[in-house]
């Protein structure tokens, strides 16, 4: 199983560990439309892959890891080297004129900030504060595992819609959308500085409605509630099921409770 060198807010690492009986056995290629910390591509490491996101930032580290890890870790290597409050303050306000040397800020600041969460202002300013950590350090070995897990793979910078109509039969969508609910907008930190709206829960779902009649391979996995449930109940082929998860990732004791899950499969 591959590494992930990214944690990410809603992360499906607790996915892969409890519900991995769910992935089909056999598929041609992997699509994943939302990509984040890409816990799932890594676990499965596809033998061809369509990875995107919306976010330019992450889609530019996962390209540099995929193209240049070696630039990556020299950079990486000088952020541990350096790495105290007053340096990750630096490197947060400052530019980047690279791919490698872009992709290295995202790293350490994801590694080093207030419980590894990726999130932005409006102005789409990364604004986590500083996390606990003293000592940084990066393996060289785990992040060569990451690049090479990603050889095979097209990485797009894109709208889901796009991705997910880019499925053709037997491929296998892996969908983990920004959770947005008609009656709670944030109920979760916004992962960009655009929001993922309800009309994107509905964008998604005809989407997902069209890739299932093209005989794609579907898993999604979204918030349980009323609406979002009312969405896929009524469309023949789509199995619903909830599943309970921990959230860790507010920073508040009431905020780090259990939450019902909602996963929608078809063609499995």
């Amino acid at each position: 199983m591959g590494n992930t060198f990214l944690k990410w807010a809603g992360g499906k690492r607790w996915f892969v560990n409890r519900e991995n009986q769910r992935f089909p056995a056999e598929y041609n290629r992997y699509i994943e439309p939302f990509l984040g910390g890409g816990a799932v591509f890594f676990y499965l490491e596809p033998q061809e892959a369509i990875l995107s996101d919306i976010n330019g930032e992450l889609i530019n580290t996962y390209i540099a890891v995929r193209d240049d890890i070696e630039s990556v870790y020299r950079n990486l290597r000088m952020h541990a080297r350096s790495h105290c409050r007053e340096y990750f303050y630096q490197v947060r306000n400052r530019g980047t004129r690279t791919l490698a040397t872009s992709a290295a800020r995202m790293i350490y600041l994801n590694k080093s900030c207030f419980n590894g969460i990726y999130r932005v202002n409006k102005q789409g300013k990364f604004n986590v504060p500083y996390g606990t950590r003293d000592e940084i350090l990066f393996d060289h070995e785990s992040l060569i595992e990451s690049s090479n897990n990603l050889q095979n793979a097209q990485i797009l910078c894109q709208d889901f819609e796009i991705t997910i109509d880019m499925a053709q039969e037997g491929d296998f969508i892996f969908c983990d959308p920004p959770y947005a609910v008609v009656d709670e907008e944030n109920r979760f930190v916004g992962y960009n500085a655009d929001v993922f709206s309800w009309q994107d829960q509905v964008r998604l779902a005809n989407a997902l409605e069209r890739a299932k009649n093209r005989n794609v391979k579907i898993i999604m996995t979204n918030v349980e509630h009323g609406d979002v449930r009312r969405l896929y109940e009524n469309i023949e082929g789509f199995i619903l099921d909830t599943v309970q998860r921990q959230c860790f990732i507010s920073g508040t004791a009431e905020g780090r409770r259990v939450y019902q899950e909602l996963i929608v499969s078809a063609n499995i």
